[in-house]
């Protein structure tokens, strides 16, 4: 009776006894995890705030130093508030608040609720009252404003930072507001693409500017649109630095075995048929970063130099060997 009560001191489970007298396991970790849960979302809330509040300033100091200054109305609400600035005289960043508030509530019914709301609203708050006041006292701390005569120059670094400083806010999970909620509400409701929505809205916009300052403003505008979109893409999504390679070979078990001992690299593969020859080929596939691409082909090259080769440009592989799905 004591080894056996040792044994099961040491074998079983702990449990507890409930209210019906029955037993059952004691989960003693389930606290510790959710309690990690909870501080590591804590965490990506922290930091998805401090890109937002970051990448909001950066777009606003763009905006009031290039853009502002020589009328470039590159779409959106912001270019709404300097044609509208042109004529009143009111502040561009109240404008861009005031008129981000009928926008907001469209927002909170169809793309999210809360959620959608707090961070919207906080990043178009700070860039509407940072946005005058970068206007207010930039002159008094720039040697010259604005920073250039040179129109193109604004034209080129107004997109840039400003896009800049929205792929930031795009990373935080937000927007700054603006054509950007209502083109979101139009695509989900008509399924209309994006692109094409904004091309719309924000080609709308950049032409009633160029009635209002001159066809020549208004292509320095649509430049500004351009370059803000490709900055903001680039800083998304980040670089491009990683390759797919597809192989189609008929020595697929050799060059497979090549390519991991050379690349350090897993290999996917295929048994296909051509459908001109009807033969049967093996189909490679892997994903290498962009130094690997010559070693890649030399590998190729020296196991089937009759292979067919294709690699095509990845913005991002999550997963094993590259970056962690989980940050």
């Amino acid at each position: 009776m004591k080894q056996r009560a040792i044994l099961s001191k040491f074998s079983m489970p702990q449990v507890v006894v409930n209210r019906n007298g029955g037993v059952a396991p004691k989960l003693s970790n389930r606290p510790a995890k959710k309690k990690n849960r909870v501080s590591l979302n804590i965490r990506q809330e922290a930091q998805n705030l401090v890109l937002l509040t970051i990448g909001t300033l950066i777009a606003a100091l763009g905006y009031s130093l290039f853009q502002v200054p020589y009328n470039l109305a590159a779409g959106g609400i912001s270019g709404v508030s300097i044609i509208i600035n042109h004529f009143t005289g009111w502040p561009v960043g109240m404008m861009i608040l005031v008129m981000n508030i009928p926008l907001l509530i469209l927002g909170f019914f169809y793309l999210g609720r809360w959620p959608f709301v707090f961070r919207t609203v906080l990043a178009v708050f700070i860039f509407s009252v940072t946005t005058d006041l970068f206007l207010l006292y930039l002159r008094d701390f720039l040697p010259e404003y604005p920073l250039t005569d040179d129109i193109l120059l604004s034209a080129v670094y107004g997109g840039l930072v400003g896009g800049i400083g929205g792929g930031l806010v795009y990373r935080s999970g937000s927007t700054i507001g603006g054509t950007g909620i209502i083109g979101r509400i139009l695509q989900h409701k008509t399924g209309i693409p994006l692109s094409q929505i904004y091309l719309y809205t924000d080609g709308i916009i950049v032409l009633t500017a160029g009635a209002v300052f001159g066809w020549e403003v208004a292509l320095y505008a649509l430049l500004t649109l351009f370059l803000g979109g490709i900055a903001s893409d680039y800083t998304l999504e980040g670089p491009s630095s990683v390759r797919t390679a597809t192989i189609i070979t008929n020595r697929g078990e050799e060059l497979s075995q090549a390519l991991m001992a050379g690349l350090g690299r897993g290999i996917s593969q295929w048994q296909i048929t051509g459908s001109y020859t009807g033969e049967t080929h093996t189909m490679l596939n892997c994903t290498i970063y962009r130094p690997q691409v010559n070693d890649l082909k030399r590998i190729v090259a020296d196991i089937d130099s009759n292979a067919f080769v294709t690699i095509g440009v990845a913005h991002q592989a999550l997963g094993f060997g590259f970056m962690p799905l989980k940050h």
